[in-house]
């Protein structure tokens, strides 16, 4: 089983993040959970939510306390909370940031970390400053716990007409951009 946590702030699409890429999951095939943590949270307001993926079926239904991923849709997270708590030795780390992961500085860096502009991604395709699909997106070509098709499909699944096309979009283009292509 693969556990992800989503750290982001109230209005960056988080807990829709975290549904996209459970579609993704299901869509390929695989068992996954999405659980939302939200309070009384406002626009700007630290949020997070939890995500599992697995080839059986997922009986747990906490939060993802050891997480084997991070997704950090908004970098000014880093050093305000403890984000990185528990997060697995050897783990991954995906920032939204327009900085090299070696520009960085995490204490006790004992993860891999890889970044991508997804802001400024989403403002050129989308117009708009939520960065969720392309992370998820970019998530899919450094992991390949799902694939670009799922994570196109989640996107049809949640988003109609132009709105998706321009999602799948940017998730693609956040994909290749990992992956070497772009």
């Amino acid at each position: 089983m693969k556990e992800i946590r989503i750290h982001g702030r109230g209005g960056q699409g988080v807990v829709t993040a975290a549904e996209l890429l459970a579609i993704a999951a299901h869509a390929d095939g695989k068992y996954a959970q999405a659980i939302p943590s939200f309070g009384s949270e406002r626009m700007g307001a630290p949020v997070q939510a939890f995500v599992r993926i697995s080839e059986e079926k997922i009986l747990m239904r906490t939060h993802v306390y050891n997480p084997d991923f991070l997704i950090v849709q908004d970098a000014t997270l880093i050093g305000a909370y403890d984000i990185f708590s528990g997060l697995k030795d050897g783990g991954y780390v995906l920032i939204n940031s327009e900085k090299k992961p070696e520009e960085i500085k995490i204490e006790g860096n004992r993860f891999r970390v890889a970044t991508v502009p997804a802001t400024r991604i989403a403002l050129e395709i989308l117009q708009r400053p939520i960065p969720n699909t392309i992370l998820i997106g970019a998530f899919a070509g450094l992991t390949g716990v799902v694939t670009l098709e799922g994570v196109k499909e989640s996107i049809r699944h949640r988003f109609s007409g132009e709105i998706a096309r321009k999602n799948e979009e940017a998730a693609e283009y956040a994909y290749k951009l990992v992956k070497g292509g772009q």
